[in-house]
């Protein structure tokens, strides 16, 4: 028997003594496998099928997308359009963030941070850093320094968090991490929702301790029509793009 699932189905011990042991292969239909109890998976000797790279420039793409959009205040922007805040012209109204000259660190450089360096550099980017288990000299090729994750935060003007989903990223963003960043830097996750504490970066946002964030992600999903986040100017979504433009 095949089973084929989503990232958002948990694939547990409970699910495979339902199953029983005519389930010889599993399908995933993504990228990673956080959803996937390995261990168990093994211990039955089932196969495992899932779909790497498939979605990198799709991602690359939408990440770059997501920063210029919160960078460039492009949610606040609409959003003033359609309520009718567009008055007279003011030479620094929205006028928001460029990417030229600054620092863009890139949190965990697998294949889709490379791919968003790549799609970044055109905008004469001053310098890329990231930080990720190993220096990698794919990444070092591409003009990116290999530093720590502290200076990483301390240095950016935009962070950009690719990094897969373990025990030891979830939450990995949190209050500690917020305060080590700059005041108007511009944090981009999309990645995973659990790496990221919600509240603290709500906190963050809404205290002033960083500028703006985009998120493509959220913990849990849907996000929560009465989540706080959906209340700040500054915390722009993929969902909210769409809405939006309607």
């Amino acid at each position: 028997m095949h089973f084929f699932c989503k990232l958002t189905e948990r694939i547990d011990k409970e699910l495979l003594d339902m199953a029983g042991p005519q389930l010889r292969i599993i399908g995933t239909m993504s990228v990673g496998f956080e959803h996937l109890d390995l261990k168990e998976i093994k211990k039955r000797n089932i196969q495992v099928g899932y779909t790497p790279d498939v979605l990198t420039d799709a991602t690359a793409e939408l990440t770059v997308a997501l920063l210029l959009a919160t960078s460039r205040r492009l949610f606040e922007a609409v959003h003033e359009v359609k309520s009718g805040g567009w008055g007279s012209w003011q030479p620094l109204w929205m006028c928001g963030k460029g990417l030229k000259g600054t620092v863009v660190g890139v949190v965990g450089a697998g294949r889709i941070g490379q791919e968003v360096i790549k799609r970044l550099i055109p905008f004469k980017v001053a310098k890329f850093l990231y930080c990720d288990r190993n220096r990698k000299k794919e990444v070092d090729a591409l003009g990116a320094e290999h530093t720590t994750r502290d200076s990483l935060l301390a240095e950016s003007d935009f962070v950009v968090v690719t990094c897969a989903s373990t025990p030891e990223t979830q939450k990995m963003f949190n209050s500690v991490l917020f305060s080590k960043m700059k005041s108007d830097a511009v944090f981009v996750n999309t990645s995973r929702g659990n790496i990221v504490d919600q509240e603290a970066l709500y906190d963050a946002l809404q205290s002033g301790k960083i500028g703006a964030a985009g998120i493509d992600v959220a913990d849990p999903e849907p996000l929560p029509t009465d989540s706080p986040l959906l209340t700040l100017k500054n915390c722009g979504n993929v969902l909210e793009s769409f809405l939006l433009s309607v």
